[in-house]
């Protein structure tokens, strides 16, 4: 699985790329100790980008999905109260993929899906991908959108290879994916379909004023949201994590003007630093009463990190995240 990181290793410094490696596949030591020290309880595992999705034949994505999600599911299985995990899907083969969510998360016990971006050029909101969100949503699990390198270099970024990855296309490429799932009609479909996105949000909970005013003026093309303007599904649907980003979530809250149960925890282990994520979470400057409600503020809650279909609004366990692993 390893040779399925070779587009994140182009991005990074060499040096860089090879202690991430080395981080990324010491999941029970060094690990635990750097969590223990940086007062982490959890992590939620999950593989790093791009994962199964770089694999072009779908019969090996299929197997190989399912031998990734077993050795998950016995890591979390030795170390219950330390790890949960995000399952990968084979999404070359959404009948597959179906099936395979409903074992990973039913008898395997995974608290959801991670996607790293596209599928071989396939995005989420494709109608043959239904069938993947109808199970999640029946499954009450969510999915977190993760970013990846894009099919293409897009005509802006040609000639500056530094803006491409985390530094900057990732973002706007995984911004614009959540977008085809509100204009392609999924959230119409699943409305209790439950999408994360790391990193702050990736930028749509700061543009929901832009994005209903435009929606007022432009053209539709025949497309009409149930719900009318593109920032109710922002708020209904998206959960956002700080994952990547050590700055306070309040922007990011009062702009969507969202609940502040739709913010979680992450430190993005190993690109970031665990101490340098909790510190931050300790001192996040937020009032009591969201103190009580936000996961962000409160180490104890989390809504990924415990068993499917619980009727909790918050799940209990310790900080989550979306470790790549």
């Amino acid at each position: 699985m390893a040779a399925y990181g070779a587009s994140s290793a182009s991005i990074l410094q060499p040096e860089k790329w090879r202690e991430a490696s080395r981080r990324l596949l010491d999941v029970t030591g060094e690990r635990l100790a750097e969590m223990d020290a940086a007062g982490l309880d959890m992590q939620v595992l999950s593989l790093n980008a791009p994962g199964i999705q770089a694999e072009s034949d779908a019969g090996t994505a299929v197997s190989r999905a399912a031998a990734v999600n077993d050795l998950l599911a016995s890591v979390v299985a030795d170390h219950p109260g330390r790890f949960a995990g995000f399952a990968a899907l084979p999404l070359q083969d959404p009948q597959a993929a179906a099936k395979e969510l409903e074992r990973a998360v039913s008898q395997l016990g995974l608290r959801g899906v991670l996607v790293n971006a596209h599928t071989q050029g396939r995005y989420l909101d494709d109608p043959a991908l239904r069938g993947v969100w109808e199970r999640l949503e029946g499954l009450d699990v969510p999915l977190y959108l993760h970013p990846a390198n894009g099919v293409g270099t897009p005509h802006v970024i040609e000639g500056h290879p530094e803006l491409v990855g985390p530094m900057w296309s990732w973002g706007t490429e995984t911004a614009t994916h959540f977008l085809r799932l509100v204009f392609g009609g999924v959230f119409d479909d699943f409305p209790r379909a439950r999408v994360l996105l790391g990193h702050m949000g990736e930028g749509p909970p700061y543009l929901l004023w832009r994005l209903d005013s435009r929606w007022d003026y432009h053209a539709h093309h025949g497309v009409e949201l149930a719900l009318g303007r593109p920032s109710e599904y922002v708020r209904r649907n998206l959960h956002i994590t700080t994952s990547g980003v050590s700055l306070g979530p309040a922007p990011a809250v009062r702009a969507a003007r969202t609940r502040a149960d739709h913010v979680l925890f992450g430190t993005d282990h190993p690109f970031e630093d665990m101490a340098t994520a909790t510190a931050f979470l300790r001192t996040a400057p937020v009032s009591e009463p969201t103190a009580r409600r936000s996961p962000t503020a409160t180490p104890s809650a989390c809504s990924v990190c415990s068993p499917p279909h619980s009727t909790s609004p918050f799940r209990r366990a310790r900080p989550s995240k979306e470790s790549p692993a």
